[in-house]
């Protein structure tokens, strides 16, 4: 944490994982500038280019004491950060100072490092993303066949179970499973391709040597990890993969916002609760109050990062020609605070999805206080299987359920739709159906759900566990969020 009289962001000292936060560092950052740097010597003299070896030896043993007041001098001078590091490096490391950085532009360094770290903050957030299916398939399974109203509109509606509305918040992760993979796996490197993507820089170098060029890009893709770079490129790679690995974080904060506005919702209704300590106080005015702190938080951090494929997207519209430099400050902000963001939520998800708590008397409670009115389309079916209009008895119905409803609202009296259809004569052939219809005990409410208990059962065992198995590997214990 910074000074207490200067700002400091919040997704750094409160939210995202340190982790993350480590990653999109300053140390890890200009350590990634002089990999990269070394990766460039050792690859030029390894294909010809007279680079003594004690030079590369000198850059490889400073390469972790990075001189920030240094930088900042040179900063101040050249209004140029890239070389500021150059020539900081330089005084470190006299026989390799005419050397560092030969043929290259700036983008060299600062693209490739920004891929670098993509790349990496991809594979920390599919870890986990994967402790929050993880933990959401837990509670599908525990609740596979726990009846509770479903709603349309937020009005009551059929029944579904809870382990059922979990495999819909399930789903949609998956979706951002998939993104987030598919987004790391496109991600190409920049490589070594001079101040306008042309690799004539390096083509003098290496005297008209044209696949030694090539081969210097491939080896220094391949020290870094990457399949390959990018064949064509302007100064920098092309802006429109911000906007793509973007968008998958942008998807993942609405997977996330849509789970914590249920939770929200069905914590409204008193139907569940989400973790909370002992001495966590809900309102400094109402000590009563238990209020959803982490499905709130969860919300409000979703909204920052869902615009964050928007401005990567502006940025890239606007790259003029080869480049501009407008990208600069904006990706300094956004690219590192997406990920934070997503890290952030990821951590309270699984928190949240780990110790979510579902009252079950109050769920059962609420589902049979609307049970008569969701039970109507039953009687409708049967009456006019025994002969009933179907659209006569639709009206009697309709009426009837106003009638009861609007007692209940007005009144406050209890739900007697069953007995106002006793007493019609109309529904006197179904009246047989009227007095089983509406279970004596809640064991009996499992009829009304549906397939949910098989379709939890099938989703689980044909898209989460495999999903879960694949990612095995990247398991990782997540740090717990502040509450």
């Amino acid at each position: 944490m910074g000074a207490h009289d200067e700002f400091e962001n919040p997704l750094v000292s409160r939210y995202a994982g340190r982790e993350m936060v480590r990653l999109f560092s300053p140390d890890r950052k200009f350590r990634t500038w002089r990999d990269l740097w070394i990766a460039l010597a050792e690859t030029e003299r390894e294909l010809g280019l007279a680079i003594p070896e004690a030079a590369i030896a000198e850059l490889r043993a400073r390469r972790d004491e990075i001189p920030y007041a240094a930088v900042a001098a040179y900063e101040k001078d050249l209004r140029h950060d890239v070389m500021a590091h150059i020539r900081a490096y330089g005084d470190q490391c006299p026989a390799a100072k005419g050397l560092i950085h030969l043929g290259a532009t700036s983008a060299y360094v600062v693209d490739n490092a920004d891929l670098i770290l993509m790349r990496e903050g991809l594979r920390l957030l599919r870890g986990k993303l994967r402790a929050v299916l993880e933990a959401l398939a837990r509670f599908a399974r525990a609740h596979r066949a726990l009846p509770a109203l479903a709603y349309t509109h937020l009005q009551a509606a059929q029944p579904t179970t809870y382990g059922k509305r979990a495999c819909l918040w399930l789903q949609d992760l998956l979706f951002d499973r998939e993104d987030l993979a598919r987004a790391e796996a496109d991600l190409r490197f920049l490589g070594v391709k001079g101040a306008t993507g042309t690799q004539d820089s390096f083509l003098k170098l290496f005297q008209g040597d044209r696949e030694k060029v090539r081969e210097l890009d491939r080896r220094v893709a391949a020290q870094f990890g990457f399949e390959g770079s990018f064949l064509v490129t302007g100064q920098t790679y092309p802006r429109r993969v911000d906007q793509r690995a973007l968008s998958a974080l942008s998807g993942l904060a609405a997977s996330v916002a849509k789970l914590g506005n249920d939770v929200r919702l069905l914590m409204g209704f008193r139907e569940m609760e989400e973790p909370s300590t002992e001495a966590q106080v809900g309102s400094s005015a109402m000590p009563y109050k238990k209020n959803p702190v982490l499905a709130e938080r969860m919300v409000s951090l979703a909204r920052n990062l869902l615009g964050a494929s928007t401005q990567a997207g502006l940025t890239a519209s606007v790259q003029w020609l080869e480049r501009s430099l407008d990208d600069s400050a904006g990706k300094r902000l956004y690219l590192p605070e997406a990920f934070l963001t997503a890290d952030a939520l990821l951590r309270l998800s699984a928190h949240l999805a780990s110790g979510m708590r579902v009252h079950e008397a109050v769920v059962l409670r609420r589902l049979r206080d609307e049970l008569p009115f969701l039970a109507v389309e039953e009687v409708l079916m049967e009456a006019v299987s025994r002969g009933g209009d179907r659209q006569a008895m639709h009206e009697r119905l309709r009426v009837h359920s106003l009638d009861a409803r609007r007692a209940v609202l007005e009144r406050g009296a209890a739900n007697d739709l069953f007995e106002r259809l006793t007493g019609d004569a109309a529904f006197a052939p179904v009246k047989d159906l009227l007095g089983r219809l509406i279970p004596k005990d809640d064991a009996g409410l499992v009829r009304f759900v549906g397939l949910c208990p098989e379709q939890v059962d099938a989703f689980l065992a044909g898209r989460v566990e495999p999903a879960l198995e694949a990612d095995r590997a990247l398991a990782a214990p997540l740090e717990q969020p502040v509450v």
